[in-house]
C-alpha cells in the first residue's frame, strides 16, 4: 500500500487526471454492463424456468388423461358381468360346449377387443387365469403360465403400477423385445367364488411418458416409482444418475404433502453446467417426474457477447487514454507555467511576474499569483514600518510603567502622612487603593491566576463601602484547585462591578455577594451572586441576548457591555464550549456563572 501511495504521489498531475478521467468513465460503464449482462442470464434462467414449468405441466395433464383412460378400462373389466361368468365358470369347473365357446368368444371377447382397439393410448388390456386347461381366448385371455413370463410376474405383491417392462408373453421372434410398457395390475374376484384371475391394462411408456423420450438438445427427464426406480426411457449415464441424486437433495417437495400438479423449479449446477432442473409429483403414480434442461448454449451466447464486449471496450479504452492524456496535457501547461514561476519565488526571486495569462481559471491564477507578489512586496515594506511602531510602543509603555512607580510614591507619602496624623483609616484606604492601581497597570500580558482576581475584588469592595452609607459584605467558599487556576485578567472584577451598579446600589441598604467555586468534572465554575434587586425575565432575556450578541451594544450604563466583553474574552481563551451564564429573579438575587476549564497540576488538561 505504501509502495502504490509513493507512486502515486511522484507521478505529474497531468497523469493523475489522466486516471481519474478513466476510472470515472469506465466503473461506471463496468458496473452498468456487469449489470446488464447479469440481467441477460437471469432473464434467460428465468425463461428456461418458465419452459421446464410448462412441459412439465403439459406432461402431468398427459399422465393425468392417460391414468384415468387405464382406471376407466380397468373399470370397465372389472364391471363385465359376462367376463365375471365365464371365469366363475371355469373356476368351478363347469364344461363348456364348443359352440358356447365360440359364442363367447365373438360376442364377448370381440367386444371388449374392441374396446381396446378403440382407445389409441392403450397398449394391452390382458385377463390372465390361473386354470391351466382353460381355452386361451386372444388377445384378451391368457392362462396364467403366460403372466409368469412377465418381469414383474416375480415380485411379491404384483398388484398395482409397474413400469418400463418387455411384452414376454410370447416367444421373441414373435414380440417387439425393445417395446417397453407399463401396466395396472388388478386382481379380478368374485365375493362368493374369491380370486378369479389377474388383469393387466398396459400401456407403452412413451404415451405415458412422453417427455422421457423427446430428443431435444441439452434436455432429459426421469421418473421415479415409489419403491425408488428410475426410468429415464432412452440409455442412462452415470452423470444422469447422479444428477438426479443431487436434485433429490435439493427439492423439498414431498408427494405426500405437495399440491397436484405443481412443479418445484430449481436452479443450479449439475457436473460444472449450470441448468434448471424440474420436479413433479405424480400422486396418481405414485412417483415423481424430474426434467432437466442445461442452460450451458444460452449461457455460452451471453458469454461470448461479454467478450466481444470486453475486447471492444479495451480498445475503445486505449484509444481514451491517448486521447485524455494529450488534452488534459494541453490544458495544464499553462498551470506548468506558473508552478515554474513559483519555483522561482521560493528561491528568493520576489520580482517575478507570470507572462502570457490568459482569461481561464489558470489564466486568472497567474494574475492571482501577481498580484499576491506585489502585495507581498508592500508587505515588506510595511512590515519594516510595524516594527519601528513597536519599538516606539514600547518606548511608550516603558514610560507608562515609570508614571505607574511615580504615582505609587506619592501615594506611600500621603499614606505616611496620613500615620503620622494618626489617620488610620485613610492610610489603609490609600494602601487598598495603591494595591488596585498597581493590579490595573501592571503590565501582564497572559492571564492570571483565580486567586488574584479574588484578592484584586476584595481590595476593590473595601474601597466602594468606604462610599456608601450601607456595607457589601463579601463571602467565598472556593476549593484550593480553583484558586490556582488561570483566567484573563479583569474577568470577575467585571461581573462584581455590575452586581453593585445594577443590583445592589439601587437598593442602598446592607447587602452581599457570594462567591463560590465548584469542581464540575474536567470543567470548574465560579459561581458570583447578589442578593440585589435582581431582574424581571424581559430583562434578563434582553440581558442574555446582548451578551449572545444578538442584540448590538452600545456605550452606556446598564447595556450588557461588560458582561459581554467577558464572554467573549473567555471564549477566545478557552474556546466556545466556555463562557457565562445569567440567572436571576426579581427582588430576590442575581447569579452569574462563569465556566472554565480544569487544569490539575502536573497534566496539560
Amino acid at each position: 500500500m505504501e509502495k502504490w501511495k509513493n507512486i502515486w504521489q511522484g507521478m505529474r498531475l497531468n497523469s493523475k487526471f489522466t486516471i481519474i478521467i478513466i476510472l470515472f468513465v469506465m466503473v461506471p460503464i463496468l458496473f452498468f454492463s456487469g449489470y446488464v449482462f447479469r440481467s441477460m442470464e437471469e432473464n434467460a434462467v428465468s425463461e428456461k424456468k418458465k419452459s421446464t414449468e410448462y412441459s412439465l405441466e403439459r406432461s402431468y395433464g398427459q399422465i393425468q388423461k392417460n391414468v384415468d383412460s387405464i382406471n376407466m378400462s380397468t373399470q370397465f373389466f372389472l364391471s363385465d358381468q359376462a367376463l365375471l361368468g365365464f371365469l366363475v365358470d371355469v373356476k368351478n369347473g363347469v364344461p363348456m360346449e364348443t359352440q358356447q365357446l365360440r359364442n363367447f368368444y365373438h360376442v364377448n371377447i370381440a367386444s371388449l377387443e374392441r374396446l381396446v382397439n378403440n382407445n389409441p393410448y392403450l397398449y394391452q388390456i390382458r385377463v390372465y387365469v390361473p386354470e391351466a386347461d382353460m381355452p386361451e381366448m386372444m388377445p384378451i385371455l391368457y392362462r396364467e403360465s403366460r403372466m409368469r413370463k412377465l418381469s414383474w410376474a416375480e415380485y411379491d405383491g404384483i398388484y398395482g403400477w409397474h413400469f418400463d417392462y418387455a411384452d414376454t408373453i410370447f416367444d421373441t421372434f414373435d414380440m417387439d423385445q425393445s417395446r417397453k410398457i407399463m401396466s395396472f395390475v388388478s386382481m379380478i374376484s368374485d365375493y362368493d367364488n374369491g380370486e378369479l384371475g389377474v388383469l393387466e391394462v398396459a400401456m407403452d411408456m412413451e404415451t405415458m411418458f412422453p417427455v422421457l423420450y423427446e430428443e431435444a438438445e441439452g434436455q432429459w427427464s426421469c421418473f421415479i416409482d415409489e419403491s425408488g426406480r428410475r426410468y429415464y426411457g432412452k440409455s442412462v449415464e452415470w452423470e444422469q444418475d447422479r444428477a438426479v441424486d443431487h436434485i433429490l437433495a435439493q427439492s423439498e417437495t414431498d408427494i405426500g404433502e405437495a399440491a397436484c400438479g405443481k412443479a418445484e423449479i430449481l436452479d443450479m449446477e449439475l457436473h460444472g453446467v449450470r441448468c434448471v432442473a424440474g420436479v413433479m409429483p405424480v400422486k396418481e403414480l405414485s412417483g415423481t417426474l424430474i426434467t432437466v434442461n442445461s442452460m450451458e448454449e444460452e449461457i455460452g451466447v451471453i458469454r461470448q457477447m461479454r467478450r466481444q464486449f470486453i475486447l471492444i471496450m479495451t480498445g475503445a479504452l486505449l484509444l481514451l487514454v491517448v486521447l485524455i492524456h494529450y488534452v488534459v496535457k494541453g490544458v495544464l501547461k499553462q498551470f506548468y507555467e506558473v508552478l515554474k514561476s513559483i519555483r522561482q519565488v521560493q528561491k528568493g526571486d520576489l520580482n517575478v511576474v507570470v507572462e502570457n495569462c490568459g482569461r481561464d481559471e489558470m489564466g486568472e491564477l497567474g494574475s492571482q499569483i501577481n498580484t499576491m507578489l506585489e502585495r507581498i512586496r508592500r508587505l515588506m515594506e510595511d512590515n519594516l514600518k510595524r516594527e519601528l511602531l513597536i519599538k516606539n510602543s514600547e518606548i511608550k509603555a516603558l514610560q507608562n510603567q515609570i508614571n505607574a512607580h511615580f504615582i505609587y510614591n506619592v501615594l506611600e507619602s500621603i499614606k505616611m502622612m496620613a500615620e503620622i496624623d494618626e489617620k488610620y483609616e485613610i492610610s489603609d484606604a490609600i494602601t487598598t487603593l495603591g494595591k488596585l492601581l498597581r493590579y490595573g497597570m501592571k503590565w501582564v500580558s497572559g492571564n492570571v491566576t483565580v486567586e488574584e482576581e479574588i484578592e484584586y475584588i476584595r481590595n476593590y469592595l473595601r474601597l466602594m463601602n468606604l462610599r456608601f452609607d450601607y456595607e457589601i459584605i463579601l463571602s467565598i467558599n472556593m476549593p484550593d484547585i480553583i484558586y490556582k487556576q488561570e483566567i484573563p485578567k479583569m474577568t470577575l472584577q467585571p461581573i462584581v462591578e455590575n452586581a453593585i451598579y445594577h443590583g445592589i446600589e439601587q437598593m442602598a441598604e446592607d447587602t452581599s455577594i457570594y462567591i463560590k467555586g465548584i469542581v464540575d468534572g474536567e470543567d470548574c465554575i465560579i459561581e458570583i451572586t447578589d442578593s440585589g434587586r435582581g431582574m424581571s425575565e424581559e430583562e434578563l432575556l434582553r440581558l442574555h441576548q446582548k451578551i449572545a450578541g444578538e442584540i448590538e451594544t452600545s456605550g452606556g450604563s446598564g447595556n450588557g457591555i461588560g458582561l459581554k466583553n467577558v464572554q467573549d474574552r473567555i471564549k477566545i481563551s478557552f474556546g466556545e464550549s466556555y463562557g457565562i451564564e445569567v440567572a436571576s429573579k426579581q427582588g430576590c438575587y442575581t447569579k452569574i456563572a462563569v465556566r472554565i476549564p480544569l487544569k490539575r497540576k502536573g497534566t496539560d488538561k
